[in-house]
């Protein structure tokens, strides 16, 4: 399993605590060590929690394409009174139609976000998902009623008549669409470095039809001069972020793959969190993305190829899969060890007196704080033990509690907090609010940890980052967790975390 807590190396801290940021993290630190001060007690207000994830309105614009489908689907039918059984039940098959009509749209991406939608150039999706529609129509129809089958003609009239009246219908939603961004343009950041975020602002400081209006440039390069033209540069993550808030961005413009470092993944994870749709505008077109999934067909702004990013699905089903499956295996592993448990009880309470049980308070899931339980390890005070570090040799530590750390047989407790609801068996480990306030100015990725539920057990950990380690290992291991997240890689990560925790009862290490 795991310890919760050691220096982070790459953050250049003492022996106490990381006291500030090495030379490759100046920008980062500049703006950060005067800024945290250690608290008179752990208070969640203290850290800054990742915020939960507003949904992203992905949809906007959908209702209008959406009843201009379905009128299209009614007025083919409505216009071929011989279509076999329609005019006995008109109202149900009619419907049935335009959901199976919308379910091909959906799958062809129609509905998807664009900056400058043309129902023209979607005429060919149209045409193929109507003659899609019509023949099933037929088939379904010859089945049922043979004496009723469609006809050749009426099957290329129903295509036809469909094609035109749905880039009728989608030529006018697009245009009052395109009217209404024009007066009431959305704020925007455009993401990238040097030049080539700077002409996508221009493009869209002069071109008022994509409806975003550009309120500043993440620079994510590294010479950042604050730039020569009317949009302004951001230099900093803490500058970003009160952009996004002050300016209530709602799109974020990128001109190069998210995953093309740090930096820039770790501003995906805040415009995500922001409720932001994001985009890629590449001004080569040769962008690749691999961490998210690319919208398909393309789409141009101004002439740079832009194509909307969409985020991993959320999987609430597999989620809530995860919540029961923690449950009942954190139930039935507190029957399991409670023997141990008790053992482990009974020899902190002859080796160090009296509270077995040590409560501590920790960020959790979104930035709510918790009460962690562990077996006491430690002779400490509340201060001491919610601002210092614990490292190998600690004089507080008994050999009882020495023992109970290296074997993880001290994290045992905490299986009630995962009954509770407060934890999860495999998730980033949760850290005090001083030090999540600290380690969140330092390394901006760091706060986003807290999009999933805490757990006993990590990716991080598995790696061997407990202990004397890397804080900014840890958190970009997490967050990789967390984008690449699956019920069977919660089950590898356990059965890791067994195979690690049974060679060293084995090898009695």
């Amino acid at each position: 399993m795991t310890m919760d807590s050691a220096p982070a190396r790459h953050t250049g801290q003492g022996g106490t605590g990381p006291a500030g940021g090495s030379a490759g993290n100046t920008t980062a630190v500049r703006r950060s060590v005067t800024a945290i001060h250690p608290p008179r007690r752990p208070r969640a207000d203290q850290a800054r929690p990742a915020l939960r994830p507003r949904r992203v309105r992905r949809r906007e614009g959908v209702a209008p394409l959406l009843a201009a489908d379905a009128l299209a689907v009614g007025g083919t039918a409505a216009a071929l009174p011989g279509l076999g059984p329609l005019p006995e039940a008109a109202a149900p098959i009619g419907a049935l139609l335009a959901v199976s009509a919308a379910a091909l749209h959906a799958q062809a991406g129609l509905y998807r976000p664009r900056l400058a939608p043309c129902a023209l150039l979607e005429l060919p999706a149209l045409a193929g998902r109507a003659a899609v529609l019509w023949c099933g129509a037929a088939a379904v129809v010859a089945a049922v009623r043979p004496g009723q089958a469609l006809g050749w003609n009426l099957l290329l009239t129903a295509v036809c008549l469909q094609v035109v009246l749905a880039c009728a219908g989608r030529g006018l939603a697009n245009g009052i669409r395109r009217r209404g961004a024009v007066r009431r343009p959305s704020s925007a950041l455009v993401v990238g470095p040097g030049e080539g975020a700077s002409a996508v602002a221009a493009a869209l400081h002069g071109r008022r039809e994509y409806g975003l209006r550009p309120v500043g440039i993440a620079d994510t390069g590294s010479g950042a001069d604050g730039g020569n033209g009317p949009t302004p540069v951001l230099a900093t993550h803490e500058d970003i972020r009160r952009a996004v808030i002050q300016n209530t961005v709602r799109h974020a413009v990128f001109t190069r793959p998210p995953e093309a470092d740090e930096r820039t993944a770790s501003l995906v994870r805040l415009f995500h969190d922001h409720g932001c749709r994001l985009w890629l505008a590449d001004p080569a077109g040769t962008a690749k993305v691999t961490g998210m999934r690319v919208a398909q067909p393309a789409d141009h702004l101004w002439g740079y190829a832009v194509q909307p990013l969409l985020p991993r699905p959320s999987r609430p089903v597999e989620r809530w899969v995860k919540r029961v499956i923690d449950g009942m295996l954190a139930a039935l592993a507190l029957i399991a060890a409670a023997p141990v448990m008790a053992l482990c009880a009974l020899a902190v309470r002859l080796s160090d007196g009296p509270g077995v049980i040590f409560r501590q308070e920790r960020v959790g899931l979104y930035g709510r704080p918790f009460t962690l339980l562990k077996f006491r390890t430690l002779r400490a005070d509340e201060h001491e033990s919610a601002t210092r570090w614990t490292v190998a040799g600690d004089n507080r530590m008994s050999p009882i509690g020495s023992f109970l750390r290296k074997s993880s047989l001290d994290e045992l407790p905490q299986l009630w907090n995962v009954v509770r609801g407060d934890m999860s068996l495999v998730g980033p480990r949760p850290e005090r609010p001083f030090f999540v306030a600290k380690f969140s100015t330092v390394h901006p990725g760091y706060e986003a940890r807290h999009r999933m539920p805490v757990g006993i057990t990590g990716l991080a950990q598995i790696n061997g980052l407990r202990g004397d380690t890397s804080i900014e290992d840890r958190a970009r291991f997490d967050n990789h967790y967390i984008d690449t997240w699956s019920l069977w890689q919660d089950l590898w990560i356990l059965a890791r975390t067994a195979a690690s925790f049974f060679r060293f009862r084995l090898g009695g290490s």
